[in-house]
């Protein structure tokens, strides 16, 4: 970003396309990945490619990912294929903490919720919003009047799909899937859903 400081409400109408990075084995298996830097696999990337080329068919300004390899490369790949620069990477937008949870497959985390009121090291979803917002500002005023594509997790997407549908949106067995695109625009200070569902197909 050139100047992630500028008052985001001095910014004009930004389009962001949300994009969840490639499949990994962990995604595959249907482990929890949280931080934990897992890779993308051969599908992974194959669908990186296939966002991509969707993509296309638009103009975007730049590409934006994770520090997380899985969103780095899906990144990456995306940025060639719109000839655009190498993409910056952003922490904030990185996938949601999910502490002693990370590695396990679905029933293993619903046996530990079972067992614990809390969970250590889940970060709040909260907090997952607050950085995520901030960081989509800091690149809408980066790009006033501009469409920029940016690389992200399940979670993240998850988490800002409930924030900007005042808990409205996703639906019961709607999953984020990997390489889906979800648009958001930023204008006025605000982040809004343009498509409150993916432009891509979603996992049930």
């Amino acid at each position: 970003m050139t100047d992630a400081s500028t008052d985001p409400t001095r910014t004009d109408s930004v389009l962001i396309a949300l994009v969840r990075h490639g499949e990994t084995e962990w995604n595959r298996q249907r482990r929890i990945q949280g931080t934990t830097d897992i890779p993308l696999n051969d599908t992974g990337r194959l669908q990186a490619a296939q966002t991509g080329e969707q993509l296309a068919s638009e103009q975007w300004d730049a590409v934006y990912g994770t520090t997380l390899s899985r969103a780095a490369e899906t990144a990456q790949i995306i940025a060639r294929r719109l000839e655009l620069p190498e993409p910056e990477l952003l922490a904030d937008l990185a996938e949601r903490a999910h502490g002693v949870l990370e590695g396990l497959d679905h029933a293993g985390r619903a046996a530990v919720e079972a067992q614990a009121a809390t969970i250590e090291g889940l970060e709040p979803r909260s907090t997952v919003i607050a950085r995520s917002t901030a960081a989509l500002a800091g690149i809408a005023a980066a790009h006033p009047g501009g469409s920029v594509v940016v690389v992200s997790h399940g979670g993240v997407i998850h988490s800002l799909m409930l924030h900007l549908s005042d808990w409205t949106l996703p639906g019961a067995g709607y999953a984020v899937a990997n390489g889906s695109v979800h648009l958001v625009r930023f204008e006025a200070g605000e982040l809004a859903l343009v498509e409150p569902e993916a432009l891509t197909g979603t996992d049930a």
